[in-house]
């Protein structure tokens, strides 16, 4: 299978990183990107070919990875029309960018497949939502998950309007959490811990929290039961929470960024 990035930036890189380690001998990979300084990189890291030129990039592609901006979407389109088979499958993870927009420029019998990675990808546990165009095939598919399952897991959607949800949550997600680490190391702080102490308490209790509902998914619930003993500490700060409708405030951000994907996408 030859892969065709058009894009060099992170999530392009922790794609090819995922799918040349450990080496893959039916795959061929190329990246095409305007910036000298990402092209060498790749180049140095993966020893793998590339180009500043799209239309030579895509040449006997199998797969056209979209790995750019949303903006960036529109002049990428206008380079590749007329120069992509049908055949060949468009794999977009450019947020906000739906598979009517990219059919419309390429073709209304254009294969193509949209994803919303997230930025754990980088470091091989990220999670991706993908849904399918009406013209991909099963092999279509099959190359999808291939190379999105390198750098975590995969989801697929029946519905495209579901896009918006997946980016809400696991898009956006990581975010919340970071969010959430930050604070507890503010609050350690404020409680009297040296900082540095301060921020690794914090990092290493949402790894292990966040090791410990993957290997469980589904039971966030009962983990926290688990560790939440009648009138015990746990008990205490969880009240507080509830109380301030921590569950709520959750929903509604999730909510804004869902409503603020629909306003992003690209029709």
């Amino acid at each position: 299978m030859l892969i065709t990035f058009i894009g060099g930036g992170n999530m392009a890189t922790a794609l090819v990183s995922g799918l040349v380690n450990p080496p893959r001998a039916h795959l061929s990979i190329r990246v095409c990107d305007p910036n000298e300084t990402a092209r060498a990189h790749l180049e140095r890291t993966f020893a793998i070919a590339t180009f500043t030129d799209a239309a030579a990039a895509i040449e006997g592609a199998d797969v056209i990875v979209l790995a750019i901006k949303p903006q960036t979407m529109p002049a990428v389109l206008e380079l590749l029309r007329g120069r992509v088979k049908s055949t060949q499958l468009i794999l977009s993870i450019a947020a906000g960018i739906t598979m009517d927009s990219i059919s419309l420029e390429l073709g209304s019998d254009q294969a193509v497949i949209r994803s919303m990675p997230n930025t754990p990808a980088l470091v091989g546990h990220g999670i991706t939502g993908i849904v399918a165009g009406k013209h991909c095939t099963a092999l279509h598919h099959q190359q999808a998950e291939e190379i999105l399952s390198s750098a975590g897991e995969v989801v697929w959607l029946e519905d495209e309007s579901l896009m918006d949800a997946v980016t809400a949550i696991s898009g956006t997600g990581p975010a919340y959490f970071f969010l959430m680490a930050e604070a507890l190391a503010a609050a350690a702080r404020e409680l009297g811990l040296p900082a540095d102490t301060s921020d690794r308490l914090a990092s290493i209790t949402c790894f292990g929290a966040g090791a410990m509902l993957a290997s469980s998914p589904g039971e966030a619930e009962e983990l926290r039961l688990r560790v939440t003993s009648p009138g015990g500490t746990t008990q205490a700060a969880m009240v507080v929470l509830e109380d301030g409708h921590f569950r709520d405030l959750v929903f509604r951000a999730a909510e804004a960024a869902c409503k603020r994907s629909k306003e992003l996408a690209i029709k």
